[in-house]
């Protein structure tokens, strides 16, 4: 039954009230049977009656949608943007339909990204440590190709700091924030699906373009004498909410670390990865300073005037970063800053590479620290209520 015929039963039973209303007693009775009857009307199942069954398709595909290369959703035949009215006068109906397609995961064929995780970071209640890395063809657990092949593995990769946090009892989290799309061949029959994204932020989409600028550069330069055959025209498809080093934190940051059980939360950031921690302060503020008890950046390439960091973010990375930088000044001595925000200290290393590794253990002495520090505070902030009660109680 739809919506128009629904009215005008309603307007027939409103007109034969006004009409019976008018009359003498016996009137005002069938006025009163009618406005009992209008009360009984279940509108809900009137509409159901002729509402086309809630069964929906459990796939991208099956509801002829597809992502196209900058992660948006666009109809696989129109290119048009998802139209949630796809049944004039059928909310109910809609709204279940725009339910089933948000409960709809990856496909097989959709591009997607990865995470590590120790058994414990979920349920860990003490302790839980992320690693970020920076930018180029590095990738999740990663510091520093250059270092794995021509040094050791200790210093090019997270290894030393899993280890290391597994055994004082933390649960880690190994971020991967630069697999943010794969190449495919650009054909006529994907045409429709490529958009320039104009809907998108200027900004955002710059960054991503360049982020895949850059990345086909450095792989055009290790495939020129590898591949003699003409190259194809390639596009990039964007992974659904993980198309940036930005976007890829913010994703597990909601789903993953605010789902974590522990109390206190630490970051260490590397590089391009301290940008995407200043702008998940940016995008979650409240949510981060309650959650992380401390930061470690190691020669970060934030800048928190470009990212637009409010006042309050500033003062909270004051009291709550530290930025290990490349410098010739021995391990943790102190280094000016240009900056209003964290300290900055000496990595103890004059290689921007090598920043992590050289710092790894002031980095767990500050997380320490840091833990106690909170844990104290609380325990006077706990002791001044104690007896601010008892002396209201006297």
């Amino acid at each position: 039954m739809s919506i128009s015929i629904i009215s005008l039963i309603w307007l027939t039973l409103w007109i034969n009230m006004a009409q019976l209303q008018q009359g003498g007693p016996d009137e005002k009775e069938k006025t009163t049977a009618l406005k009992d009857l209008l009360s009984r009307i279940d509108l809900d199942e009137l509409m159901k009656k002729d509402e086309p069954p809630l069964e929906f398709p459990d796939t991208l595909e099956g509801f002829e949608y597809a992502f196209n290369e900058k992660g948006q959703l666009r109809h696989i035949a129109t290119g048009e943007p998802f139209v949630f009215n796809a049944r004039e006068d059928l909310h109910r109906w809609n709204q279940k339909r725009y339910e089933a397609l948000g409960e709809v995961d990856a496909t097989e064929s959709e591009p997607k990204n990865f995470i590590f995780m120790s058994e414990d970071a979920m349920t860990n209640p003490d302790k839980l440590m992320i690693l970020i890395h920076g930018s180029g063809v590095v990738r999740a657990g990663q510091w520093a190709r250059r270092l794995i092949i021509n040094e050791d593995l200790d210093s090019g990769t997270q290894i030393p700091y899993i280890k290391r946090a597994m055994d004082e009892g933390y649960g880690v989290i190994v971020l991967n924030p630069n697999e943010n799309y794969i190449e495919v061949e650009k054909t006529k029959s994907q045409m429709h699906l490529y958009s320039d994204g104009s809907d998108e932020p200027a900004e955002k989409r710059e960054r991503k373009d360049k982020t895949f600028k850059e990345a086909k550069k450095r792989r055009d330069f290790y495939e020129k004498y590898r591949n003699p055959q003409k190259e194809k025209e390639m596009v990039p498809l964007y992974i659904r909410d993980n198309g940036s080093p930005e976007e890829h934190l913010i994703y597990v940051w909601d789903h993953f670390i605010t789902h974590s059980a522990a109390e206190n939360t630490f970051f260490v950031a590397h590089s391009y990865g301290g940008l995407a921690f200043v702008e998940l302060m940016i995008q979650r503020e409240a949510d981060v300073k309650n959650k992380v008890t401390a930061v470690a950046l190691t020669d970060s390439v934030h800048n928190v005037w470009h990212q637009e960091a409010g006042k309050t973010i500033r003062e909270w990375m004051r009291e709550n970063c530290c930025n290990w930088v490349s410098s010739s000044e021995p391990l943790d001595t102190s280094v000016e800053s240009m900056l209003p925000d964290c300290p900055r200290v000496s990595a103890g290393t004059e290689r921007h590479e090598l920043t992590s590794w050289k710092s790894l253990p002031s980095i767990f002495k500050f997380f320490t620290e840091a833990s106690e520090a909170k844990n104290s505070s609380l325990k006077a902030a706990l002791t001044r209520r104690s007896h601010r009660i008892k002396h209201e109680e006297i």
